[in-house]
Order: C-alpha cells, then sequence, then structure tokens
C-alpha cells in the first residue's frame, strides 16, 4: 500500500503570482491584511513571554488563506473559523481592542470572560465561533446555509477546519448532508502537515483530502495556501458561482504553520529541513518582495505600513490594559446560563376530545407549525414515511418539504445543521427515531446548544423529540429513558410528560422557549393513554409540576411512565392518602412543590423508570434531605429499574422495570 507524504505533493518553494487586471490598492488591501495579523501574533508572543497573554495558537505562516477567503466574500456572509484564522477576526475590521479584551477575559471582549482566545461568535461581524471539538462546527455551516436558502438569500456560508478535523465523523456527516441538500456551503481545509504533532500520513491516506469531497459528490479543489493572490482569485470565482448555483465545495489550501500547536508545544517534532523549506515559502515575505519588484510599493512605503499598524496595536493593547476586570456577578452567571424566555400563557378554552398521547403530540407540533412560520422539523423518515411512530404523517403534504425534512442517518450532522438554523433565526424540532441514538449526536447537543447563550448571547431555538422507555420489547438499543444524561447539563431543559393533555401544552411550550429543549415521549404511553385534549392551540408553562392527588399520608414524585405505575398502586389500595406529583419538567424542577408537600406528608418515595444511580430520583432525594431534613418521618425511599441494560425477553424485562417493586416500598414506607 503507498503512504503518502505531506511533501509528496506541495508545490516548490517558488511562489508565482500573477495580479491579473487587479488595482494596485487591491494589490495593497491583501497585503495591509495579511500583515496586521502577523503583526498582531508578533506582538502576542511577546506578550505571552511577559506571562500577559495565558495561550496562544499561532497561525504564522498561513495568513494567506484567511485573508484570501474573507477578502473574496461579503460583509453579511456567515464565517466559521479555526483558532489559527486571526487574518478572518481582523479582514472583518473587529476592533483590535475587543480581541484583546477576550483574549484577556475582559468584559470588552465577545464571552464576558467566559470563553478563552477564538473560542467566541458575534453576530455583528457574522462570524460564529468553534469549539474544541472541532468538527460540529461543520454541520453549523450546513445550518446557516441551510437558512439562506429558505430565506432565499443568494449567500456563501465558510467554515474552516483542519487536516486532523478530516478525521473526525462530524466532517464526514456534514459533507454528506451539504452535498444531499445542495446547501452553499464552502468546505476550507487547511492542511498544514500536521494535526498537532501527527503527521499527515497517521491521519489519512490519499494524495489530496480534496478526494475526500469527490467521493460526496462534490466539487473539490485543492489550491496553494500560501499565495495570497492565487487564493483570493480562485475563492472569488468559486464564491460567485455557489452564489448563482447554491452547491457545496471543498478546497484543500497546501500550506504550513512555521509555529506549535499552541506555543507550550514547541516544534521539535517537526524536521528542520522541512520548517526551513516553508520558511522560504512564507506568503508575507514572498508577497512584499513581489510588490516591491513590481513597484506597488517601496521598502520606505512598506516601513510605514509597519510602524502604522504596529501604532495602532499598541493603541489598542494599553486600552485593553486599562480596562477595568470582569465584575463577579452571580446573578448574571446564572441568569446567563438561559435565554430570557417570557411565557405568555394560551390557555385551553374547551374541553376537546380524547385521544392518545401519540395523536396529542402530533397535534402540537402541528399546530406549532401553522402558528410558526419560521418552524423547521427534521428527522429520520419523517417525511412521506411520517416517522416511524407516524407522527409527522401528512405533515409533508400540508407543510412542504422544504419544512418537514427528512435526513440522512448522521444525528451528530443534524443537531448542529439544527443549531446553523437558530443562528439564523429559525425554530428547529429534531426528531430522534428513538432516545437511544441521541447518543450519537451528543456532543452538539452539551457542547454547542446547551452553552451557547452562556458563551456568546446566542440562543438555541431547537427541540429534541426522544421516543424513549422500555415496557414494549425493543430492547438494549431501543428502549432507554437516558434524561439523566441531560438533566445535569447547564443550558438544557428537560420535558417529560404521562398524560396527552400535558404533552400538547408541553411541546407547545417548548418550541415556544427559545432554549434547547429535550422532550421525552414514552413509547409505551403513546397508544395506551387517552385523554380529552383541546383542539386549538393553547400551552403550559414549563417548570410547573402537577399534584394528581392529594394526601396528607406520603409525598409520591414521579414523571412519564412511572405516574402511571403509581396510580394504579394507589387504586388497589384506596385507604392511602398520598400526594402524587407529576413533576412533567425535569429541568427546570418545581422544587417548591416538592417541599410544600414532604413538609406536609413527612415521607417521600420517588420513582422513575431509569436505573437509580446517577438518575434524577437521586438529586430529588438529595434537595429533599438538604431542604426539609426537619420534617421528614422516614428515609426518602427511591425506586427505578436493575443497574443492567433493558432485555428484550418480556419476563426478563418486567423484572428490569421498578414497577413491580414500587407496590412493595410503598407499602414499606407507610407502615415505618
Amino acid at each position: 500500500m503507498t503512504k503518502f507524504s505531506f511533501m509528496d505533493h506541495v508545490s516548490t518553494e517558488k511562489l508565482y503570482f500573477d495580479r491579473k487586471e487587479y488595482s494596485n490598492d487591491l494589490l495593497i488591501s491583501l497585503y495591509l491584511k495579511m500583515l496586521t495579523p502577523r503583526l498582531v501574533e508578533e506582538k502576542m508572543l511577546i506578550l505571552l513571554r511577559q506571562g500577559k497573554i495565558s495561550k496562544w495558537f499561532s497561525g504564522i505562516g498561513q495568513e494567506a488563506i484567511s485573508i484570501g477567503v474573507t477578502a473574496s466574500l461579503n460583509d453579511d456572509e456567515y464565517i466559521l473559523p479555526m483558532h489559527r484564522n486571526l487574518g478572518v477576526f481582523t479582514t472583518r475590521k473587529i476592533p483590535l481592542y475587543r480581541l484583546f479584551s477576550q483574549w484577556q477575559g475582559k468584559a470588552n471582549g465577545f464571552t464576558k470572560g467566559r470563553d478563552r482566545s477564538f473560542h467566541f461568535g458575534t453576530q455583528q461581524y457574522r462570524i460564529v465561533g468553534m469549539i474544541s471539538h472541532l468538527g460540529p462546527q461543520m454541520g453549523v455551516a450546513c445550518g446557516i446555509a441551510l437558512g439562506n436558502l429558505l430565506d432565499g438569500q443568494a449567500k456563501v456560508t465558510t467554515v474552516f477546519t483542519g487536516e486532523g478535523g478530516t478525521s473526525e465523523g462530524d466532517f464526514h456527516e456534514a459533507l454528506n448532508v451539504a452535498s444531499v441538500w445542495s446547501l452553499p456551503v464552502l468546505f476550507c481545509v487547511e492542511n498544514n502537515g500536521y494535526g498537532l504533532s501527527t503527521p499527515t500520513q497517521e491521519q489519512y491516506n490519499c494524495k489530496d483530502l480534496a478526494d475526500r469531497g469527490r467521493g460526496y459528490g462534490m466539487e473539490s479543489h485543492v489550491i496553494e495556501g500560501n499565495n495570497v493572490l492565487e487564493v483570493y482569485t480562485k475563492i472569488t470565482a468559486i464564491t460567485q458561482s455557489i452564489r448563482q448555483n447554491p452547491r457545496p465545495v471543498l478546497v484543500e489550501f497546501k500550506t504550513f504553520r512555521i509555529r506549535g500547536h499552541e506555543e507550550a508545544s514547541g516544534v521539535k517534532y517537526v524536521p528542520t529541513e522541512l520548517i526551513e523549506f516553508w520558511k522560504k515559502k512564507d506568503p508575507i515575505e514572498m508577497y512584499r518582495a513581489y510588490l516591491i519588484s513590481q513597484q506597488v510599493i517601496s521598502s520606505d512605503k512598506d516601513f510605514h505600513f509597519h510602524n502604522t499598524i504596529k501604532k495602532e496595536i499598541d493603541e489598542h493593547w494599553e486600552n485593553t490594559n486599562k480596562e477595568k476586570g470582569i465584575n463577579v456577578d452571580l446573578e448574571q452567571e446564572l441568569s446567563d446560563v438561559y435565554a430570557l424566555n417570557t411565557y405568555n400563557a394560551v390557555p385551553p378554552n374547551n374541553s376537546g376530545t380524547e385521544i392518545r398521547l401519540i395523536d396529542a403530540i402530533s397535534n402540537g407540533l402541528r399546530a406549532a407549525m401553522q402558528k410558526f412560520d419560521n418552524l423547521i422539523i427534521m428527522g429520520q423518515d419523517i417525511a412521506e414515511y411520517g416517522g416511524v411512530f407516524k407522527i409527522t404523517q401528512g405533515f409533508l403534504e400540508e407543510f412542504g418539504s422544504e419544512r418537514v425534512r427528512n435526513t440522512p442517518i448522521c444525528e451528530s450532522a443534524i443537531v448542529s445543521t439544527a443549531y446553523g438554523l437558530a443562528i439564523k433565526n429559525y425554530k428547529v424540532v429534531v426528531e430522534m427515531q428513538f432516545a437511544d441514538f441521541v447518543s450519537s449526536g451528543f456532543n452538539p447537543i452539551v457542547n454547542l446548544l446547551a452553552k451557547s447563550n452562556y458563551r456568546w448571547g446566542q440562543s438555541a431555538d431547537v427541540v429534541i423529540r426522544m421516543p424513549c422507555g422500555a415496557g414494549v420489547g425493543a430492547g438494549p438499543f431501543h428502549s432507554q429513558t437516558n434524561e439523566a444524561w441531560f438533566t445535569k447539563t447547564p443550558g438544557l431543559k428537560v420535558v417529560y410528560p404521562a398524560f396527552p393533555f400535558d404533552a400538547k401544552g408541553l411541546l407547545i411550550s417548548s418550541i415556544e422557549d427559545s432554549n434547547p429543549v429535550l422532550f421525552f415521549e414514552h413509547k409505551a404511553l403513546y397508544r395506551s393513554i387517552r385523554q380529552e385534549v383541546p383542539e386549538e392551540y393553547y400551552n403550559l408553562p414549563l417548570g410547573k409540576a402537577a399534584v394528581l392527588r392529594e394526601g396528607t399520608g406520603v409525598t409520591i414524585i414521579g414523571y412519564g411512565a412511572s405516574i402511571h405505575w403509581a396510580l394504579e398502586t394507589l387504586d388497589t389500595y384506596k385507604y392511602i392518602e398520598a400526594d402524587l406529583i407529576d413533576l412533567r419538567t425535569l429541568q427546570p424542577l418545581d422544587t417548591r412543590t416538592i417541599y410544600e408537600s414532604v413538609k406536609k406528608t413527612g415521607k417521600v418515595i420517588i420513582v422513575q423508570e431509569d436505573t437509580i444511580f446517577g438518575g434524577m430520583s437521586s438529586d430529588i432525594s438529595a434537595l429533599i434531605t438538604e431542604n426539609c431534613f426537619k420534617f421528614l418521618d422516614a428515609p426518602i425511599k427511591r425506586v427505578g429499574s436493575l443497574s443492567t441494560p433493558i432485555p428484550f425477553n418480556g419476563a426478563l424485562e418486567d423484572q428490569y422495570l421498578g414497577r413491580n417493586r414500587f407496590e412493595k416500598e410503598l407499602l414499606d414506607l407507610i407502615a415505618y
């Protein structure tokens, strides 16, 4: 098998510049755009050695890519850069003092001191910052591009990654989605030979990464990444073409970073001759020499450029140093975890018709689609097929294929795409075919959606529907009730109804809410639970539990299927006087209703279908102990399922569930 070396397909040391019909002003503009981030970096490297900044990711040697690409775009087109794309930020004319404040963790930055370096976004400059997991931003670009298409805007969305990031599944998922949906995304791969210290021959085994785009039916190009004129010329032509004929394009830039992955890494793992080779291809030095040789600038003029930019850098740095540190405000920290959401109650005004839980969810989704023109639903098999549970049956005919979108089997990219749509001011509902499959989309949920408002004030208006639960003989991979994966993640809301009336009203409220919501739907309840549900649009408040029965003997707390276990037991033992609390919403949690009941009854049993350890019952028990201990007349009881995967066989599944153990534990508690 042939092993390709990074240098096997790199052009010679010489860069050939073709100015075409470009004016001197344009040529100089590109030079100044490259010179600015280089001089900023040189300043930062000095400050790093002085201990005045904590970390730095260098892009020295790669400036031509950031500048050439950004200069070819319109200012209202989104860019999703990496941490070596300083030139993107400076070319978009973000004031240097704001960048310096961001790197110093000060208030004039973009994240209120909550994230560092280039991990930030700004709607003002149409930049969406990366997270350290790299790959998910490819899917975010797909979502922004889809939003542009839906808005009828002829715009390009540009997203960067390195050669290392192309090994991640998110990269491949995003390319596939972009290709299938013909999304106007420019995928830029900066191939600099090393993923941190791992050389390319240990990262992939093909000559050009651009070939991967062709594998997805995508137009692809290889460009000399150190030649700013070549980058600008070719990317300008590509972006103009994409605007006229929307489609994804993959571009691989051959380049090199002269310095380490970050300054602490060093470059000892790089052969000296390789560094020397690329120093001779420095994009700024070679372009400067070209401009001087063509008498576009003189050495004196270049000296003036350097001094002017350095003076500006020093002035902005001085302003940042004068800026006060972050005001540590506990209330603001907590309040910024979620986007501000105003609940406007829309109460039901008639008794309605008796329908099943599954019908109530379908009706709620349809009502929201009718109310919100900017609501998009996405998922596997949800269009013509109507979803595996037929919840979206007929939606395609009513709302059309632009708003009811079948997706490839790629949960991570689709969640990231939903986030991109939210950035474009769309509401999105994503259907996980089964809640179990959310593990394939876990990263963007907990690291993009959950942290978005806290990190840079961007709401993530996404609801993820989660068909879940055992009792239907579906086995280990289609039966989990995995709400505890998400209730501990700040920034997410978690809803788990047990009845049709609640399901419709809470789903509508979840869609109205501008925060990310995990909406759990128990499959065993879909067609077994019926209730009168109003036909019109109505909502119910998130974070408000329902007290289904009232009594002074014991407090029973549950949600989802476990509520029905409790009801069956109470119907059998009618003498038990119980407060039965259906939580309905797990995050935010209605602790007030819980505490009031516990103070009244003095005894508590918490029941859930999930396994006990690390589940909701554990946290609720701890909260009660901390806040209501003196009111307790007995130890708190917790009932859940066995600490095993969920078995397929009916007898084994029945043993697994806590349903049969709940009765004994309740009676023991009553008798305590």
